[in-house]
């Protein structure tokens, strides 16, 4: 069956499953099962485990990238099991499905919420999806209700009733001042410092660890083993080592606090 007009038929995947594991094999088999003409995308399953903040940022900055009518999967959900919701958001012409533990707030941020249901698993019995487990809500439930989501055999609005989301709560920083939120594969630190604030400071250097890095356009314009700072291709403050890991050679981890410095710098 083919989606019906307005979805696209692509369900993008992010967890913390890794790839050792049969898990997301599995929850693909389950959506392909439903839907088998569904396109899957995973965009990471290596998200750090029971960290729904990491996997909420990759998603944040990943979604815009698909076009309409896609449903967008996030499982990063250490209360599986709990009386915890699981959500279906609307936003941008797109659908979002993770659980209510404050994955979606990155995502939330960036664009309008048009409407939010809370799944109710005795209306998913009339799609007959009736969960197997208490620890593998993946296939159980959100793989099952984004192959109806994205086939278009289903409209949030069936899967559950509508439901108020939580006040979003502004970030509390100092303009210029941000933290590392994600380490990726490379070693490198990815901020939730923006490139305006760059501009807005005419920032020239990053402290971080006691160390002032100078900015950059990209990584070859340092020397090799040499650590530095751009602006990502997400947009955001990155301090990484050309041809290392940031990570290792600054020994510094998710948290870590930097700043945007203009002008002159600490050479001491």
């Amino acid at each position: 069956m083919i989606a019906a007009s307005g979805m696209s038929g692509i369900i993008t995947l992010i967890t913390d499953y890794g790839l050792r594991d049969p898990f997301v094999g599995i929850v693909t088999g389950q959506i392909l099962a439903r839907f088998r003409d569904a396109r899957v995308v995973s965009l990471t399953h290596e998200v750090t485990p029971f960290q729904p903040g990491e996997a909420g940022f990759w998603l944040s900055r990943s979604w815009r990238e698909f076009p309409t009518g896609t449903v967008h999967v996030a499982v990063v959900d250490p209360g599986v099991g709990t009386p915890r919701d699981i959500l279906v958001v609307g936003a941008a012409g797109h659908l979002f499905l993770a659980p209510d533990n404050g994955l979606l707030d990155r995502v939330r941020h960036s664009v309008r919420v048009e409407h939010c249901h809370r799944l109710d698993v005795a209306r998913l019995a009339a799609f007959e999806i009736h969960p197997r487990s208490n620890t593998f809500h993946g296939r159980d439930l959100f793989a099952p209700v984004a192959a109806e989501l994205a086939a278009g055999r289903a409209l949030p609005a069936d899967m559950g009733p509508a439901s108020l989301l939580g006040a979003l709560q502004q970030p509390e920083r100092q303009p210029g001042r941000g933290q590392v939120v994600v380490i990726d594969r490379y070693g490198n630190l990815i901020s939730d410092l923006e490139a305006d604030e760059v501009a807005a400071v005419v920032a020239t250097h990053v402290r971080l660890a006691g160390r002032d890095l100078p900015l950059r356009r990209t990584y070859g314009d340092a020397g090799a083993g040499e650590a530095l700072a751009l602006v990502n291709s997400f947009g955001l403050v990155e301090v990484a080592v050309n041809g290392g890991s940031a990570a290792r050679t600054l020994g510094v981890g998710r948290g870590e606090i930097l700043e945007l410095v203009a002008g002159a710098v600490d050479r001491s």
